[in-house]
């Protein structure tokens, strides 16, 4: 049996579920709908969901499921952020509506436009030498990790000058340069 597979996911107060041959989750911030595949089955006992399985060839959907399920509700009831970095000297970002502008160091500021449902908030450093501070939130976890990701590979980490964008927390090794004369 699927430990995750097995675990109930408990519903907030104000999220509303519909079960058919999808699950939509509607809440507060939003709403979500997670498809159910063949084999698989989603219960509502009181304020939980069971997810339970036909039978053991179904036993990698029905982890999968349950997750799906659980960031469904999770998200349209308290939502999800994802933080991330500007890290180098002269890199910074700016917000306006549902477009943000990203100076990278290349010839041209780069413009952004963020989806339906994905706020993002920039917080300038304090003092100099500190990082920019951007945060993503939204209620789609997936879609909000997608605009994350595109955002860091708009200038990934770079491991000679640790200068990029960055996820926060994320540890990035230096690496070692040239040194100029060669061994002969």
């Amino acid at each position: 049996m699927s430990r995750i597979g097995k675990k109930t996911i408990p519903l907030a107060s104000g999220v509303k579920v519909a079960i058919g041959q999808q699950l939509e989750v509607t809440g507060p911030k939003g709403k979500l709908t997670v498809p159910i595949p063949a084999g698989i089955s989603i219960v509502q006992k009181g304020a939980t969901l069971e997810v339970h399985r036909a039978g053991d060839e179904h036993a990698a959907l029905h982890g999968l499921t349950r997750a799906l399920a659980a960031n469904a509700v999770n998200g349209v009831s308290t939502g999800f952020t994802r933080e991330l970095e500007i890290h180098g000297v002269g890199n910074r970002a700016e917000v306006k509506g549902k477009i943000a502008t990203f100076t990278l160091g290349y010839s041209h500021p780069i413009e952004v436009l963020l989806p339906a449902g994905v706020d993002l908030k920039v917080d300038p450093p304090k003092s100099s030498g500190q990082p920019f501070r951007l945060t993503l939130s939204g209620y789609d976890r997936q879609l909000l990790g997608q605009v994350a990701a595109d955002i860091r590979g708009l200038r990934k980490p770079d491991p000679y000058k640790n200068k990029g964008i960055r996820y926060t927390g994320e540890v990035l090794r230096k690496k070692v340069g040239k040194t100029g004369a060669s061994a002969k």
